[in-house]
């Protein structure tokens, strides 16, 4: 199990004040009940206190909901506060995400100044975006997401977007791309809607499983003939470190599931806000420290589901890359993406692997404030070394 770990906070719980039809989290309420949630003062201190605690080359604070900024921004001020005043070594870092609905001058002013990463959540044109991400009216959200992304290039803080692909958007990958480019964003995250109904089938609005491995497949041809020293593409820089290094950037594909943990607004400690269940709930951050949570037999038990015990999966050439994808996203038989996956590694391998023969040419290992060598273009210590 990896030492260092991030966390991914919930100040607000499930509250926002979007009724995205696709959202995991809303139906969270059956577990939290009705009314306002937020994260008190108490609760938030003890998060800061024993998380930074522990000694790491970078504390990384993932702020996520529901939607956060419902906390308000002097809820954040005092989480900085507090930061400066349990920091003991290493870096402190903070990322928010966001689906950029509330931000206001006074927010950017505050990204900035204290150098949040921020994800904004874009499933791409007007057309694309509002089939899914609604308001609670019925109405679509993309004109408030603009006026919030204006919000943050004024005031120049540092952001990438994040586009769920559902059913709603999958047939479009050049249109989506093109789109956030023409944006002037050149951070992309491409992220798999999979929800499963009760009996266990796809939810109308999840991607369709062998549309995932052509909508990669196709971002990919968009992105390899120009775009690899401009444009950010989470899912492939992570490849490229996978492939140059042997260590993956982003959660699935690793092989453990103990990378981080979620903190909800009463303080319950679960190992994965895909999994914030009574039955998962590993303690409570006001009772129990992170060290101790983190040792925890269960959690340790949790990690380990991260191996796909599959004789399919031994036998694929792509284990190494797909690790049997995230658990969320498996049923009895694997992962439901699995033919997409294969799909997609299949055609960019060999291009991959090129890109891999360019980065690993300089034998000098990057700085934490040098370019990352994937070409990001982001400083080596937030992107392919962030946690290192």
């Amino acid at each position: 199990m990896n030492e260092s770990f991030s966390l991914l906070l919930k100040p607000v719980s499930f509250d926002c004040n979007l009724r995205c039809r696709y959202c995991f989290y809303l139906p969270k309420e059956e577990l939290f009940g009705s009314g306002a949630h937020r994260m008190d003062r108490e609760t938030l201190e003890a998060v800061t206190r024993s998380y930074l605690s522990l000694p790491m080359a970078t504390h990384t604070f993932g702020w996520q909901g529901g939607e956060p900024t419902l906390a308000g921004v002097e809820f954040f001020r005092e989480a900085i506060q507090l930061q400066r005043r349990y920091a003991a070594t290493g870096e402190v870092a903070n990322a928010l995400q966001t689906n950029g609905t509330l931000l206001d001058d006074s927010w950017g002013e505050f990204l900035h100044d204290n150098r949040f990463l921020v994800g904004i959540s874009i499933d791409g044109p007007a057309e694309l975006h509002d089939r899914f991400r609604i308001r609670a009216d019925g109405g679509g959200s993309h004109a408030d997401v603009m006026r919030g992304l204006g919000i943050l290039k004024h005031h120049g803080v540092d952001f990438n977007a994040l586009t769920l692909v559902s059913s709603a958007n999958q047939d479009h990958p050049e249109m989506i791309y093109r789109y956030l480019k023409e944006l002037g964003i050149a951070f992309h995250q491409y992220i798999e809607c999979v929800e499963f109904t009760r009996a266990g089938t796809l939810q109308p609005f999840a991607v369709t499983p062998g549309k995932w491995g052509e909508f990669l497949c196709r971002i990919f041809d968009e992105w390899y003939p120009a775009d690899t020293r401009t444009v950010s593409i989470r899912l492939f820089d992570s490849i490229v470190s996978r492939l140059a290094t042997g260590i993956p950037t982003a959660c699935p594909m690793g092989g453990n599931c103990c990378n981080y943990l979620v903190v909800e607004h009463d303080g319950g400690v679960y190992p994965c806000d895909f999994h914030v269940r009574p039955e998962l709930r590993l303690g409570n951050i006001r009772e129990t420290g992170f060290r101790e949570l983190r040792e925890r037999p269960e959690y340790r038990r949790w990690g380990e589901i991260k191996n796909p015990h599959s004789e399919k999966c031994s036998a694929c050439r792509w284990l190494p890359l797909c690790m049997g994808d995230c658990p969320k996203n498996r049923t009895a038989g694997g992962s439901a993406l699995c033919e997409g996956w294969q799909l997609f590694y299949s055609h960019t391998i060999e291009r991959f692997e090129r890109l891999v023969s360019e980065v690993t040419r300089s034998k000098k290992a990057p700085g934490r404030n040098d370019p990352c060598p994937c070409g990001s273009g982001r400083k080596y210590k937030r992107c392919c070394g962030a946690g290192r």
